[in-house]
């Protein structure tokens, strides 16, 4: 499978505070420090959708940056919890093909301001990182919007139609993402799987949002 299923669908996502220029204003000597809690699918959850739970990873980010003469190194950790599901092909047998993935992201907040850009960022735009970090994932359209509620907050899920490679198949893929806050982080989710399985698969896709936990014991 070409998707790069160790959470590479939005690995992006946790670089992006510390390469936006809005934490350029930050000076001092000792590094500034941030870390994300972890976020996971309750285990029942994911066994109903018939997803295996992959591990959680953590995502450290380290960059030095020069503000006014001084130079300044912000430590941000993000953690990604990878789900894969394998699903009967026919002719192309069975492969992975089901994918989701939770990333949680420290806002960075100093001073009451929120520094990470993702608090701003569209699900279309958030999309943009997914298409970066899959092999093989192109031609990305949206498709439609749905609000449900994940740990008390609703947030929008955004439906984006694709093609994907596949055991060197191309393959016509949904993309669903959303992301909402959970005290000090942020929650990005992610869910992929082929076209011709939505019938069995959407339902799974939002069920599996529903149950993430944050923070989770992982």
């Amino acid at each position: 499978m070409v998707l790069n299923r160790r959470g590479a669908a939005v690995v992006a996502v946790a670089l992006l505070m510390v390469t936006s220029g809005c934490i350029g204003f930050l000076t001092g000597s000792e590094p500034l420090r941030f870390s994300a809690e972890p976020a996971a699918v309750s285990g029942s959850a994911a066994a109903d959708a018939g997803y295996e739970y992959n591990g959680t990873r953590e995502l450290t980010v380290n960059r030095s940056f020069e503000v006014g003469g001084q130079e300044r190194r912000v430590i941000a950790t993000s953690r990604i919890s990878d789900y894969t599901k394998s699903v009967d092909l026919g002719p192309l047998g069975e492969a992975e093909v089901g994918v989701f993935n939770v990333v949680t992201t420290p806002a960075v907040e100093i001073a009451g301001q929120t520094l990470n850009p993702i608090g701003s960022y569209s699900n279309a735009r958030l999309v943009e990182f997914v298409q970066q970090q899959y092999s093989g994932l192109s031609d990305i359209q949206q498709v439609s919007d749905r609000n449900i509620t994940i740990q008390g907050t609703e947030t929008t899920v955004t439906k984006f139609s694709a093609t994907a490679t596949i055991e060197s198949q191309e393959v016509d893929v949904f993309v669903y993402v959303t992301k909402y806050r959970n005290g000090d982080d942020f929650v990005v989710a992610v869910g992929v799987y082929p076209q011709q399985l939505e019938s069995q698969e959407e339902s799974n896709v939002f069920s599996m949002m529903r149950a993430i936990d944050h923070p989770a014991d992982v």
